[in-house]
């Protein structure tokens, strides 16, 4: 099995030495229709296969062919009809033809369909008979934000709905206020749903989504919310844990090192690809704030830089799934997701720093996806590679969702001056 390189780009650290300094990969014409390339497929893709006529969105398999069940169709689960409403809402911000009938078709499920109309708040799982999982879950209600807020960006009739909807709920059912963050969550009629946990992962997303919120309405008490979860998951907790970034919690916020959940959503120890994910969240919290908390910018750097040093699989390339916290490997899967967010952090800080470090590690990022993750000719993400970089199904199979794989395609195309579907639409708009 051949093993990844060991250095990220030889051409530019030669170029370097000879006083020369080459454009990013990003400033690049080639590149740039490569990444547009990339994204076209994922639009393609899924705008053609994964639109279920009886409401809602087909998983995929590995042939992007629709998955179904027995009567025909499947479980939509929520926060993959929010992330492809999301999706195919910055598919219309760049001109993609047909992103309309996909945003109207999970805009419309995600009323009729998802939405308890008897208790208020969104279904996990929907079948077509009804609710599969009917809990409510704080990690699908953050996705319902980001849905909400990209489709009234897009214009979206029935956005306003949805925002009055979800902010309102999002403040009463969820949010804690004595923490600052949220609860995890409930039952279908708002009771607690098991022992008590509190987790970074819906925190961290909702801190996207209140973002999004933030650029959709102009309401500052969006951008507050999300500046109070990264003090506390990121000053706070994460800062005194030699910034290695905890997962999961106690009710009252308090580390529970020795919890393991679902292997998929729940991991024992830590997820470097979620430091990815908050080193770029910060980067853009920081933009968003007007650049007042100097400390998003020093924990953005920092996370990326650990990230890479305890995440990146030196023998074989890739990031572990998780690591414990003494910074050894625990899962050593591969999963997409992770390459995606290192992607996209390391643009978006090379962006605001300059820094060589960032542009490099962009580099090394994508020459391995290209070799071990994007599967040829038909551009699909393999989702799950095993530590020697052969496929695994263990956690993952199938074609995932766009959400990341997308961002990482389009993130680079755009100056880091907020969310990507905000300067998308900024750069549609210019001029």
């Amino acid at each position: 099995m051949l093993k990844a390189a060991s250095t990220p780009t030889e051409e530019t650290s030669l170029q370097q030495e000879n006083g020369q300094a080459p454009k990013p990969w990003r400033n690049r014409p080639y590149h740039r229709l490569w990444l547009t390339g990339q994204a076209r497929t994922l639009f393609d893709t899924f705008q053609f296969a994964s639109v279920n006529p009886l409401g809602g969105f087909y998983e995929l398999d590995d042939d992007g062919q629709p998955i179904k069940d027995e009567n025909g169709s499947g479980t939509r689960n929520l926060h993959a009809t929010s992330r492809l409403i999301f999706s195919f809402c910055v598919a219309k911000a760049l001109g993609h033809p047909g992103a309309d009938e996909v945003i109207d078709h999970g805009m419309d499920y995600l009323w009729s369909g998802h939405r308890d109309p008897e208790n208020g708040g969104y279904f996990w799982g929907v079948g077509d008979d009804g609710p599969v999982d009917p809990s409510k879950q704080a990690y699908g209600h953050a996705f319902v934000l980001l849905a909400a807020a990209s489709a009234k960006r897009v214009g979206h009739p029935d956005a306003d709905r949805l925002l009055a909807d979800i902010v309102p709920l999002l403040k009463e059912r969820f949010w804690e206020e004595r923490h600052g963050a949220v609860a995890e969550e409930f039952t279908a009629n708002w009771q607690p749903l098991g022992a008590p946990y509190r987790g970074q992962n819906s925190n961290m997303h909702l801190t996207e989504a209140l973002m999004a919120g933030y650029e959709a309405t102009g309401d500052e008490t969006l951008l507050r919310m999300a500046e109070s979860i990264a003090d506390l998951l990121i000053r706070r907790i994460t800062g005194a844990n030699d910034w290695r970034l905890p997962e999961h919690f106690n009710e009252n916020w308090e580390l529970d090192l020795a919890y393991k959940g679902s292997e998929m959503f729940r991991p024992a120890g830590s997820t470097p690809g979620h430091w990815l994910e908050w080193s770029r969240l910060l980067a853009q919290l920081w933009v968003a704030g007007s650049r007042r908390h100097d400390w998003m910018m020093e924990a953005a750097s920092t996370l990326f830089h650990n990230a890479v040093r305890d995440g990146w699989d030196p023998e074989y390339g890739g990031f572990f799934y998780t690591v414990g916290f003494d910074g050894r490997p625990l899962n050593t899967e591969k999963m997409w997701w992770p390459a995606c967010e290192g992607i996209g952090a390391a643009a978006f800080l090379h962006d605001l720093t300059g820094d060589a470090f960032f542009e490099d590690w962009y580099q090394r990022i994508w020459n391995f996806t290209t070799a071990h993750v994007l599967e040829r000719p038909n551009g699909r993400w393999i989702p799950q590679i095993d530590r020697e970089l052969e496929v695994n199904t263990s956690l993952f199979s199938g074609q995932p969702d766009i959400y990341h794989s997308l961002q990482a395609c389009l993130i680079p195309l755009f100056p880091a001056k907020g969310s990507l579907l905000d300067c998308a639409l900024a750069e549609a708009n210019a001029g």
